[in-house]
């Protein structure tokens, strides 16, 4: 990279924000412009200065307003900023709030220096960047959902209600109590979250069992 990138660090936590700058500093083509232990402080000191032409790097859980709880009024400030989130907490909602409110990346504090730095090489060029662990999660988010199993036995039955089978008619032709097919209904309605016959009808002519 032949220009430098500057960058500002919002985070709590000594020990971690002592180890991005002792880091950062020993980065030519990095420049650490100022670091907070608050996004409260960091949004002040935007509203002061009026500073632009520098990468966040934003501690999500913060003491105060937590970052993504800040984000929309820092991108209402600096509409363009690039914001990357670091952050101990990989939950899927959390990840997706962060993007909503205008992150731009995402990277977990277990990943190395050496991944965080090229996180913030990534945006400086104008990408995004998620940390594997966390590209993962996005990524069996979106993923089509897997076919619910069931049992050959419950497929049976699936397949007598489908074809317009009572329960007595579907007990007779399994050679099983009346009993035995209601316990198996309701276990199928359980796997399936579902309440209706129909509903169970529609699934299995969409190859959804």
């Amino acid at each position: 990279m032949s220009n430098k990138v500057n960058l500002v660090i919002v985070e709590d936590d000594p020990i971690v924000l002592e180890g991005l700058m002792s880091f950062f500093q020993m980065q030519p083509a990095v420049a650490i412009l100022k670091t907070f232990t608050s996004a409260e402080a960091f949004v002040s000191w935007l509203e002061t200065d009026e500073q632009t032409g520098f990468i966040l790097l934003l501690d999500i859980q913060l003491p105060g307003k937590t970052g993504v709880e800040s984000l929309p009024k820092i991108k209402m400030l600096l509409p363009d900023l690039d914001v990357i989130i670091l952050t101990t907490f990989e939950e899927t909602d959390m990840i997706f709030k962060a993007l909503s409110a205008g992150a731009c990346s995402y990277v977990s504090k277990r990943s190395s220096l050496q991944k965080i730095k090229e996180a913030v090489e990534v945006v400086a060029q104008g990408g995004s960047y998620m940390s594997p662990a966390i590209a993962r999660k996005i990524a069996d988010f979106y993923a089509p959902k897997k076919h619910h199993q069931l049992s050959d036995r419950q497929l049976e039955i699936v397949k007598g209600i489908v074809n317009g089978k009572s329960y007595k008619m579907i007990a007779n032709d399994l050679f099983i109590s009346l009993d035995t097919v209601r316990s198996h209904i309701k276990n199928i309605y359980n796997t399936l979250e579902i309440n209706s016959k129909a509903e169970l009808i529609r699934k299995s002519y969409d190859n959804e069992l």
